[in-house]
């Protein structure tokens, strides 16, 4: 079936996301419209361990695949039949968990006949900018932040992506857990220290604003990492009190810093003015403060979801898999899950 022909009629996805400890399913049409968008969190079973247990969460994903699949269609007021593609996380993520959605589409598409469309979970959080700002189109410049990945990328075309800049070691979202931790505010982390830092000084403390030599795009927050533990330490061992909002405004003022100095530079240098955030992290609220002001001085046009979308969710995996499925993009019975998957990698 040709593009043209797929486009005169709508293009119904039924999608499913499992990569990490969410398990969700969606029913999305036309890549753009959400009509069922469930999500099952695992955070509070999860958060007694400090972070994600990969085998609680496996376990999790098989209990409840079903219930949410059947819940977004409910949701949608529609049956498997009325699908026209199962879009699927295939990676990277967890590798049990990506393989309980993995198995329960090739599954479902086994049983229907119903063509199966593996999706790449960056592409999802990219993706979920489609959704609530439907007059944004490639080209644009994308940063992805998550507890797993901060990507720096220029989404050339639906599908296709160059990538500018990366993180040489803890990814951003993983930065803000394990300084919530170090403080004292458990986890998960990122939304404990957005709430917390409203109430501290994001000057009191000088945390490091790391540069990566010969790759100016690239993030390295392990550095920032250990200089709050160091800090931490040292008042520790000369019995000064901890001021945890200020501790926490100012690391997340460093780690904001980074993101927004090497998007807006890059951003000059490719000439590009759309920009888009995406991710987890993409719902921190000093972030997007942050590019919005960034966005509105240089002139650029700034996206981003709103939080139900930042946070992993199979919407922006229906989003994702319709262009997909446009492209003809078709996955066999033999598609499993590939926990380290790179952008840009099928």
């Amino acid at each position: 079936m040709s593009e043209e022909i797929q486009m005169e009629k709508d293009v119904t996805i039924l999608a499913i996301e499992s990569s990490c400890d969410e398990t969700a399913a969606a029913v999305v049409r036309n890549g753009r419209e959400v009509l069922s968008n469930v999500i099952y969190s695992q955070i509070a079973l999860h958060t007694v361990y400090g972070g994600v247990v990969p085998e609680i969460a496996s376990r999790k994903h098989i209990e409840k695949v079903i219930q949410v699949i059947d819940q977004a269609l409910v949701d949608a007021n529609m049956k498997l039949q009325d699908m026209d593609a199962i879009a699927v996380t295939y990676g990277p993520g967890l590798v049990g968990a990506l393989l309980v959605g993995v198995s329960a589409a090739k599954s479902i598409s086994f049983a229907t006949g119903i063509p199966l469309v593996g999706v790449h979970h960056i592409e999802g959080h990219i993706s979920a900018n489609y959704i609530e700002n439907k007059e944004l189109e490639p080209p644009f410049v994308c940063l992805v932040v998550s507890g797993g990945h901060s990507h720096l990328v220029v989404v050339k075309d639906y599908g296709e992506y160059e990538i500018l800049g990366r993180t040489r070691d803890d990814a951003a979202g993983e930065a803000f857990d394990k300084v919530a931790r170090a403080i004292g505010l458990g986890y998960p982390g990122g939304p404990k220290i957005d709430k917390v830092a409203k109430q501290g000084n994001p000057e009191a403390i000088h945390f490091p604003r790391a540069k990566v030599a010969q790759a100016e795009y690239d993030f390295s927050f392990s550095g920032l990492k250990s200089a709050v533990l160091n800090y931490l330490n040292s008042c520790e061992m000369k019995g000064e009190t901890v001021d945890q909002a200020d501790v926490a405004a100012s690391f997340q003022k460093a780690v904001v810093d980074v993101l927004v100095d090497h998007s807006m530079e890059a951003l000059r240098k490719c000439g590009y003015k759309k920009f888009a955030i995406a991710g987890g992290v993409a719902s921190n609220s000093a972030l997007r403060a942050a590019f919005e002001e960034a966005c509105t001085k240089e002139n650029i046009e700034f996206y981003h979801p709103s939080p139900i979308y930042c946070t992993d969710n199979a919407a922006m995996i229906g989003a994702a898999g319709y262009y997909e499925f446009l492209k003809g993009v078709r996955s066999g019975y033999d598609l499993n899950a590939v926990p380290g998957l790179k952008l840009g990698e099928r």
